[in-house]
């Protein structure tokens, strides 16, 4: 009997549980709060609660027998707090598992200056949070050996979709333009990373694989396109030098570079989604932007 767990079954989890439902014969999650409980419960995914720091015997019991895992939570200072707990052991958790994924950020690139950037591109982070990407997904390859199966480690780019776009933005008053000579940035939609985690899980692969979009392109080009579409004015254009700015905010900037996904493709991976217009169009044209 297939039974996928995501741990951190929150925006991208719960996409990839809809793109698995029918596929896996039972779908579980995890969650850090009680207040998200009933929302798992309703796209019939079965809710554990998990606080980083230990597993219940509920969800010991659990683990027992799942066959696919997605592991979406961030690691700390301390590295990933599945893999802690296990000692690098998936099996000893889940001795029927047979393929893991670890989703991660194409952020552990680092910084390019604008250049092309694939899966076999040196890594080198800036951040602290980037560098602690690399590390974790160094030790989900290792564990992914150790219990010889095949473990994927999907690069994400900007996750937006449904609830969680330029629209909302524009609609809270939230948008900004910010402009920084020939910074690009790529985006995915977050039924595509559900998507790609169902077409690699059919086909039993293990490797790296940036999940994004076609089109890098200027943010302040995508917040534009979002208020013509709903025919209202965008905010004015901010030089970046002179925006105030978180410092996380600001160390995205600091990361400019192209990502390509040419590799998944190539496997035969068809993206829904592939430039933020025809996305944004859907999402406006079919009403469900305001809806996650």
């Amino acid at each position: 009997m297939s039974h996928l767990m995501i741990f951190g079954a929150g925006y991208s989890g719960k996409a990839i549980a809809r793109a698995l439902q029918g596929k896996m014969a039972k779908v579980s999650g995890t969650t850090r709060s009680e207040g998200n409980v009933t929302g798992l419960l309703c796209q019939a995914i079965a809710p554990f609660i998990f606080d980083g720091e230990t597993l219940s015997e509920e969800l010991r019991r659990e683990l027992k027998g799942v066959t696919h895992l997605v592991q979406s939570i961030a690691p700390g200072t301390s590295g990933d707090p599945l893999l802690r707990l296990c000692d690098g052991d998936l099996k000893s958790l889940m001795p029927d598992l047979q393929w893991a994924a670890y989703l991660s950020t194409v952020g552990v690139y680092g910084n390019h200056d604008g250049a092309w950037v694939d899966e076999n591109t040196s890594c080198r982070p800036i951040s602290v949070r980037s560098t602690e990407r690399v590390e974790a997904e160094n030790a989900w390859e290792a564990a992914g050996e150790t219990a010889a199966i095949p473990v994927c480690i999907l690069r994400l780019s900007g996750i937006y979709g449904p609830g969680r776009n330029g629209f909302v933005n524009l609609e809270k008053g939230t948008a900004r333009r910010l402009v920084k000579a020939d910074q690009v940035f790529n985006r995915i939609r977050v039924e595509d990373i559900g998507a790609a985690t169902a077409f690699l899980i059919d086909k039993n692969e293990g490797g790296i694989f940036n999940v994004t979009d076609d089109e890098p392109a200027p943010p302040q080009d995508v917040v534009a396109f979002a208020a013509a579409m709903m025919g209202t004015e965008p905010p004015e254009e901010q030089a970046f030098e002179t925006a105030e700015l978180s410092p996380m905010a600001r160390s995205f900037y600091g990361e400019n570079k192209r990502v390509s996904n040419r590799k998944l493709k190539e496997l035969g991976f068809h993206f829904a989604h592939p430039d933020y217009r025809q996305s944004l169009r859907q999402l406006w044209d079919d009403g469900v932007w305001r809806d996650e």
